[in-house]
């Protein structure tokens, strides 16, 4: 039998903050709830990364509702990357139930249906904001890295970027990148131009980067890289004193693994490279969730992989959290997985020898206790309870709490079609980033170039006409391989460091 007033005292002190908190729910002790005891979480750690983590139907999805709520009250805003397109419920109030009363009723604490601020996103073209990136925002390292070419490729694409910028021709999207590839190929004044001074390119090389670059755009790049950009402040919105909640529907990751790492790698590089160094400010300024994060960590590639890790480690620093959302603990690299600082464990299930082993790793994973059977109590956990332990306002582990988690204040249902219409009609972001804007660039401006030294020639060479041979770029994108697959240099230099790890950065 475990002492009550010893585990209200214990916890009590130990889940009690200075500065500004949320609360997540009540202590349970024995099954029941213990409502001294509140479970808070410091802002001050926030940044410090976490998990959600739990079997299917164990309740990840709502407690990421709650905790999104209860960061919009401090006026934080986050950004949720809605892989199962449920979460947007969360721009409606919620209705009360007889299950909702009797939670309540347990805690003692006040239940207030309401909305929350919300943004749509998109990057596949669906209705929200429309993300976008150009292809001078990325750099020849980052852009490389998405491509996943090899060194040699890499340096023609860096090259290319060199050439481009000091002819003045803007890489604003992929039909940029391959005129100017046709360009310094096939025709001569652009191909004798870069030998002469930066070096040519072989064919072996332009077909591995075309093949690339069409791959990429068939799983919707395309529509990706453009104008206008996306400004990575317009995430720090808030409304009423709410912060924001942005939802990125990103149901198509799967069929898409290439397209979704592109954008992970833009919008880390892009917030790493923007927001300034924060020290300890006392509150985040942006939480980034990852729900479905196995689909993340299964489908990406190994430079997104490695990106996270990457992330996890320098991002705090910007004053950004970042929450993994999964089923089990083992579905996030190691490497990350030392890195975060809360976790909130939903039940596990011991079905197979397998799953017992990731319970025991779990387990081992959480802060000893006196209070609980861990390994016995988490495969019996009820929906809307977990398992909790984060960081003190000190970077001290905190006891491991089972937790009796408070709802949702807003609807848990998903938008209707004529709600997410209402929503998108009404927002102002939408407004800013829906028409692409075509201004001249590189393509225009190479495409005219061609067309006039067409028109010269004609007119200078009266004789008989001869039949003009394909040039390398018109060979490689009419191949079996294209048919079947059919800003400077110092200024990477200076960003030598973040290069090195993957990071991009944008061009202002």
């Amino acid at each position: 039998m475990a002492d009550k007033a010893k585990f209200i005292e214990e916890l009590s002190k130990r889940y009690t903050s200075k500065g500004e908190s949320i609360t997540l729910g009540k202590a349970m002790l024995e099954g029941e709830v213990v409502t001294e005891v509140d479970v808070k979480i410091p802002l001050k750690t926030i940044n410090r990364h976490g998990l959600i983590a739990g079997a299917t139907g164990t309740g990840k999805t709502k407690t990421l509702q709650v905790f999104a709520e209860q960061l919009s009250h401090a006026g934080i805003p986050s950004l949720v990357l809605d892989i199962k397109g449920d979460f947007s419920g969360i721009a409606e109030p919620g209705s009360e139930n007889t299950v909702i009363t009797e939670r309540y009723a347990k805690t003692q604490l006040p239940y207030q249906p309401q909305a929350f601020p919300v943004e749509l996103m998109t990057i596949s073209g669906e209705k929200g904001v429309k993300l976008r990136a150009t292809v001078t925002e990325f750099g020849p390292l980052l852009l490389s890295k998405i491509l996943e070419l090899n060194d040699t490729q890499q340096s023609v694409i860096s090259i290319v970027f060199k050439y481009c910028d000091d002819k003045g021709l803007p890489l604003i999207d992929l039909e940029d990148l391959k005129k100017v590839l046709q360009y310094v190929t096939d025709n001569p004044q652009g191909k004798a131009d870069l030998a002469n001074n930066y070096g040519s390119i072989a064919p072996a090389s332009l077909g591995a980067i075309l093949r690339s670059i069409v791959a990429l755009e068939q799983q919707g790049a395309a529509q990706f890289f453009g104008e206008p950009s996306f400004d990575v402040e317009d995430l720090l919105k808030q409304r009423d004193g709410k912060g924001v909640v942005n939802i990125l529907r990103v149901g198509t990751i799967q069929s898409k693994p290439q397209l979704f790492s592109t954008f992970m790698l833009s919008l880390f590089a892009e917030i790493y490279m923007t927001f300034p160094e924060e020290g300890d400010s006392g509150k985040p300024k942006l939480v980034l969730f990852i729900d479905e994060a196995h689909l993340i960590f299964n489908e990406a590639s190994k430079t997104l992989l490695a990106q996270i890790e990457t992330m996890v480690k320098l991002i705090r620093s910007k004053g950004v959290g970042i929450y993994f959302i999964t089923q089990i603990p083992g579905d996030v690299p190691e490497n990350v997985l030392s890195q975060l600082g809360l976790k909130i464990q939903h039940a596990l299930r011991g079905f197979t020898a397998k799953d017992r082993k990731e319970i025991s790793k779990a387990v081992e994973n959480y802060p000893i206790t006196e209070f609980y059977k861990a390994d016995e109590l988490i495969q019996n956990l009820g929906i809307g309870e977990a398992f909790i332990t984060a960081l003190d306002e000190k970077g001290i582990p905190t006891p491991l709490v089972h937790t009796y988690l408070i709802s949702p204040e807003s609807r848990m249902d998903v938008l209707s079609d004529a709600e997410v219409s209402d929503l998108t009609s009404r927002s102002a972001l939408v407004a800013k980033y829906e028409q692409t804007v075509n201004k001249e660039s590189a393509y225009e401006m190479l495409a005219n170039r061609m067309e006039q030294a067409t028109q010269n020639a004609s007119t200078t060479q009266k004789s008989r006409p001869v039949k003009e041979e394909p040039g390398m770029f018109e060979s490689v994108m009419k191949s079996r391989a294209g048919r079947t697959f059919t800003t400077t240099l110092a200024r990477e230099g200076a960003k030598f460091v973040l290069g090195m790890l993957g990071l991009g950065g944008r061009k202002r």
